[in-house]
């Protein structure tokens, strides 16, 4: 890559002199197509001797952006080449790459300012056309001495820009606010299929957060009735990006209309019920928008952490009392995360070394440490507050390596229950791999504290939980699936192993069984009432309160593998052989396929640890649940009930025409852990000293 300028460096100015280069980033021209609506939304990062000195702003969008930002680097040598990649950002998914350039700055002529075109290429194919990049260039001889960093030839000014580029970063991940959106309906879309309707979702994108919609499938006037919150970001333009799609398997979607929301505009605390026409097409969307501020969640060094200060800590304590117990439902209470070390970790570079740093998640918001380079045990010191929307999140925690060209290597990763963190205590924390079933190398010591509204906690299981903003499509997996054909197929065979035991009565295999069973059956419906349903339910609950030792294991099944005896291979082929048969004709709904049996078993699961006392707050809850119904039905006549339920049915939907209808058992189910979320929550320990396998002997008497 040629640049501007003949002539070399000048010889008046010595080798050991430092130089200054001020570099301005302009625009670029006709950059690559990266998104499936025909653009991209692009960013740059300078890197130098391996180093990241520079990362510009994002620019929604735009294939030909116009940045206008610069940054001064300071240098002892011009050796080394100004690395220049070009990436669209692409939230929730890898971002991909553009295109990258070298400037060799031997070749630039000193003390002027010099206009640089970089056509950008990717390395693996040479003859693709990428666009271009518009800088302006200026070096010069600095004369005055400055203070050498150890490991790089980039100098004190470049690791004050870093510590400046940090802080920004860090201030774009701050939120100020929530967008409470309701997306209702569609109505009048243009038909983009032959038999003249649609099967339409719904994106949204606020910043660098999307949110897709259910597919609606054979209709011009869809009804999604789905509820989502996206944050409002410190550094987010405020400016609501909304496109309809029609989903058309095999091929690529269509676009039936986009439109734009200025959130600006719109007054907070208040819910706005807004008809968006779509531009391009016909149409509309019916959304419920509504704008709440909120506290921020925030980074931290250990020396300022919010719950150790004793005024801001009565404050916080103050605003989750149980006297503010109906006041702003959705803000259930705050965690604090204090990010101490890492030991131990796994090395991935070449030089058996690694440079960490920690992610921290929960629901969608996404907060990072700095990056500790060339070092297996880094210290962080680091404290991050979040806001609790539903205390039945998980806090996952993701240790990286930053890789200088390639997307960060994973190390190892920790989930936690925000219902299972003890206050104040700091622990060792063994890191998992990606799907937190196996031990990865190393540990994390963290400590965190959790302070919420136990009321807010309990109202929230009423209602759906929080989704994701946007999610992979999960992978269509035999191992998968087959896993969860087992897994319905033991709770399949619990079920037929009671009715046989029941029908093993009737049939009167054991006499005295028999017996005990008639007496059973006639007093208990001669003595039955409605009242006595809940009640048997909470006898059941207070049961495995007190005799929950064997109940523990989740699902109530025995997790013990089956062993390969006498014709375990051949048990074992037949089920392959079962599952290829079943596999073969879902071939064109292998999706469905396979969330038809994971749901199936969470489900089935779910509702068996509910009443094992798996999650203890959500067994106190349905104890209380149960109390009040066995209650209610004692006092109050059948028929007032049933008239109660069906008034409202009837009145609901002239009551509140845009209600989100929702199954609060099934949302209640959906925060209890199924058998394999109580596995990877659960955490590792390492016993010192011999090796766990082994026995020790007892100690002579």
């Amino acid at each position: 890559m040629a640049a501007p300028g003949s002539s070399g460096v000048d010889p008046a100015v010595p080798s050991s002199a430092m130089y200054k280069l001020e570099v301005e980033l302009k625009r670029g021209n006709n950059l690559a197509v990266r998104d499936r609506g025909g653009s991209s939304d692009p960013y740059v990062k300078f890197k130098m001797a391996g180093k990241e000195v520079f990362r510009s702003k994002t620019i929604n969008k735009n294939l030909n952006p116009v940045w206008e930002e610069k940054t001064t680097l300071i240098m002892d040598c011009l050796s080394d080449p100004l690395y220049v990649k070009v990436f669209d950002y692409d939230f929730g998914f890898q971002d991909d790459f553009m295109g990258s350039a070298h400037l060799y700055l031997e070749s630039l002529e000193q003390q002027r300012t010099i206009p640089v075109t970089l056509e950008l290429k990717d390395p693996n194919h040479p003859d693709q056309v990428l666009g271009s990049l518009d800088l302006a260039v200026t070096l010069t001889p600095k004369d005055s001495p400055v203070e050498e960093r150890r490991d790089s030839p980039v100098r004190l000014l470049v690791i004050k820009h870093n510590k400046r580029l940090s802080e920004l970063h860090r201030k774009s991940q701050l939120w100020r606010g929530i967008v409470s959106i309701s997306l209702i309906q569609g109505r009048n879309l243009t038909p983009m299929d032959p038999n003249g309707l649609s099967d339409p979702y719904v994106k949204f994108k606020l910043g660098t957060q999307k949110y897709r919609s259910k597919t609606m499938p054979k209709t011009l006037n869809p009804q999604w009735r789905q509820q989502f919150d996206l944050n409002l970001y410190e550094e987010t333009g405020g400016v609501l990006e909304i496109s309809v799609w029609d989903k058309d398997t095999g091929k690529r979607d269509d676009l039936i209309g986009r439109c734009q929301l200025d959130l600006s505009t719109l007054s907070k605390e208040q819910t706005h019920h807004l008809d968006l026409a779509l531009e391009e097409s016909r149409g509309y969307v019916v959304l419920l928008v509504t704008l709440t501020a909120s506290a921020h969640v925030s980074i931290a060094d250990l020396s300022v952490t919010p719950l150790d200060d004793p005024q801001e800590r009565r404050e916080i304590l103050a605003r989750y009392s149980a006297w503010r117990s109906f006041s702003n439902l959705k803000d259930v209470g705050i965690v604090q995360v204090k990010v101490m070390r890492a030991e131990g970790l796994m090395a991935a570079d070449v030089t058996g070394k690694s440079d960490p740093f920690c992610v921290l998640e929960l629901n969608n918001d996404r907060l990072q440490t700095h990056t500790v380079y060339k070092n297996l045990n880094p210290e962080w010191n680091k404290v991050f507050t979040f806001n609790v929307k539903d205390m039945f999140s998980v806090l996952a925690v993701t240790v990286f390596d930053e890789d200088r060209d390639r997307n960060a290597d994973f190390l190892g990763k920790v989930a936690i229950p925000l219902l299972s963190v003890r206050n104040g205590e700091q622990k060792s924390y063994m890191l998992k791999n990606k799907e937190l079933t196996r031990r990865s190398k190393g540990a994390i010591y963290l400590e965190v504290e959790v302070l919420y509204n136990t009321v807010k906690a309990a109202l929230k299981t009423a209602v759906p939980a929080e989704q994701k903003y946007i999610e992979d499509e999960p992978k269509v997996s035999k191992q998968l699936l087959q896993q969860n054909f087992n897994r319905v197929k033991r709770c399949i065979m619990v079920l037929i192993s009671y009715g046989a035991y029941i029908n093993s009565c009737f049939e009167w295999e054991s006499t005295q069984r028999s017996i005990i069973s008639f007496v059973l059956f006639v007093v208990v419906v001669w003595n039955l009432e409605l009242y006595m349903l809940p009640m048997a339910l909470l006898l059941l609950l207070v049961w495995n309160y007190f005799f929950s030792s064997a109940v523990r294991r989740p699902g109530g099944v025995s997790q013990r593998p089956e062993r390969p005896g006498r014709g375990g291979v051949a048990r074992r082929e037949d089920q392959e052989v079962s599952i290829k048969a079943w596999m073969k004709p879902l071939q064109p709904h292998r999706q469905c396929s396979q969330e038809v049996p994971s749901s199936s078993s969470s489900s089935s699961s779910s509702s068996c640890s509910s009443v094992n006392w798996t999650v203890p707050f959500l067994s106190w809850l349905a104890m209380a649940a149960m109390c009040v119904a066995t209650v209610v039905l004692y006092l109050v006549p059948l028929r007032y009930l049933v008239l109660a339920w069906g008034v409202n049915k009837f009145t609901k939907k002239l009551r509140d025409p845009y209600r989100i209808d929702n199954n609060e058992l099934l949302d209640f189910l959906s925060r209890v852990p199924s058998d394999v979320q109580v596995m990877q929550y659960r955490g590792l320990k390492v016993a010192p000293g011999p090796s766990p396998n082994k026995r020790r002997k007892p100690p002579p008497s």
